[in-house]
């Protein structure tokens, strides 16, 4: 087939965050754009707070006032909890640090540049995705849904791609300067490139669903707290329980656990859920009383990194490019700031004629950049287990930490904060007599971090 003009400058499999984003940045700028979403829309989605940096891409998308039209629940900030067996945590203090079974921070303490709200979200996926997906064809990008792409052709033409996929019984191509591949954990285009690397210490599993009229205030311990982001330590070791507003009466709750402790049937997964709730008692009473709103559903295969996440004519957004593990919230940021990023690279290499790898290299240097940020946080945060809220409740790092949680990771090699945490780590690893020996989780990631570096 002869591609001498193509169908579109770009073309963009998957309309989730990353790709929906994508496409309203390059139709925005006036560039020829189609989006190949496999499902119809709106559908269930996991990932569902936000975390503040998304509010600059809303802000430039003109998607903000949606936002508050479709009047999301505010998200001020973030909660952590741990159970009384864990109370030999608090007992101790070293060099100033002092953990406790609670803490909580509020996004207002540190002023972001370029945000100007104090409040994030939390979203229905379902209805956020649509919404967003949506804003990009307002822009005039093209979109169609129902349509599973099977792969991409990089040598139909030596101009152009050729994205292939199926209507009905028909086999179809469509032809496009680039592509991005924003298909999310599917991760389509680096499966077929065999770019992809499997991470060999999160080896995360949920299960997860949402009631309705759990009264929020069973685990929230002083005023205004009903609507934060409640992140549950439970006492099995590098496990957690996810708490997240939907709406007023409705709750996410999701058990994250490694791949050992999932119990392999549905009955038994079902009865692991209940299990880890019962751990807090508050809680599980809390659920107990509430209405099951969705039968459980589980996520497995959590975190991977790409060999690369850009090529000739290629880049790969969100997802599709890198996951790690969900517990500050990630994802859904790193997709809207892919897109932040690449677009204008993207535009650049339309201008200029240059579609090689190089062309996408400020996207590439920046996403890994605060991708490893990301992971190094996470690790050193599974590592300290209960011992994280020291960091959260000292004045010294309190703020450090906040830029993090506010997904303020793209701009410097490694926060001074992540390598002050990682010492104190390695120092209390060392030292089998030490006070915090015992209390450390047993996440120690190293080599996969390099590797995807």
């Amino acid at each position: 087939m002869n591609y001498s003009v193509p169908d579109f400058d770009v073309g963009i499999i998957g309309g989730g965050p990353a790709g929906s984003s994508m496409a309203a940045y390059l139709a925005k700028a006036g560039v020829s754009c189609v989006v190949f979403e496999r499902e119809l829309f709106p559908r269930p989605h996991v990932g569902e707070s936000l975390v503040p940096s998304s509010t600059r891409v809303f802000k430039e998308l003109g998607f903000l006032e949606k936002m508050e039209q479709n009047k999301f629940p505010y998200k001020y900030g973030a909660v952590w909890t741990a159970s009384g067996s864990s109370s030999s945590a608090y007992e101790h203090d070293w060099e100033g640090l002092s953990a406790d079974c609670k803490a909580d921070i509020r996004f207002e303490e540190r002023e972001q540049p370029g945000v100007d709200q104090i409040h994030t979200y939390h979203v229905d996926r379902g209805k956020f995705d649509n919404l967003l997906l949506h804003h990009a064809c307002g822009f005039g990008a093209k979109v169609y849904e129902g349509v599973g792409v099977q792969g991409v052709d990089f040598d139909a033409d030596p101009n152009y791609a050729a994205i292939k996929y199926t209507i009905g019984k028909k086999e179809c191509s469509t032809s496009c300067r680039i592509v991005v591949d924003a298909s999310g954990r599917k991760t389509l285009v680096g499966n077929q490139l065999k770019w992809r690397i499997k991470d060999p210490v999160f080896d995360q599993y949920a299960i997860h669903t949402w009631f309705d009229n759990y009264d929020r205030r069973a685990m929230a311990y002083k005023e205004n707290l009903t609507n934060y982001i409640y992140v549950h330590f439970l006492p099995i070791t590098n496990s957690w329980i996810w708490q997240i507003p939907i709406t007023e009466t409705i709750t996410s709750l999701g058990v994250v656990t490694q791949k050992k402790n999932f119990a392999k049937s549905r009955e038994s997964r079902e009865k692991f859920f209940w299990d880890c709730v019962a751990s807090r008692p508050e809680l599980y009473a809390g659920l107990k009383a509430a209405d099951q709103m969705r039968p459980f559903t589980e996520e497995g295969d959590y975190s991977y990194a790409m060999k690369q996440i850009a090529g000739d004519r290629l880049v790969l957004a969100g997802d599709a490019g890198r996951f790690v593990d969900p517990i500050f919230s990630t994802g859904v940021s790193i997709a809207l700031n892919s897109s932040r990023f690449a677009h204008k690279d993207i535009i650049g290499a339309l201008e200029t004629g240059n579609f090689k790898r190089e062309a996408f290299n400020n996207f590439e240097t920046t996403i890994r950049r605060g991708t490893k940020n990301w992971y190094n946080f996470i690790s050193v945060y599974y590592r300290l287990n209960v011992l994280f809220t020291a960091f959260i409740l000292d004045p010294r790092y309190r703020l450090d930490v906040l830029k993090l949680l506010q997904g303020d990771v793209y701009e410097e090699q490694e926060p001074p904060v992540l390598a002050r945490m990682r010492s104190i780590v390695a120092e209390v690893e060392r030292n089998p007599k030490h006070v915090w020996h015992n209390l450390l989780g047993d996440l120690t990631a190293n080599a996969f971090v390099e590797a995807a570096a």
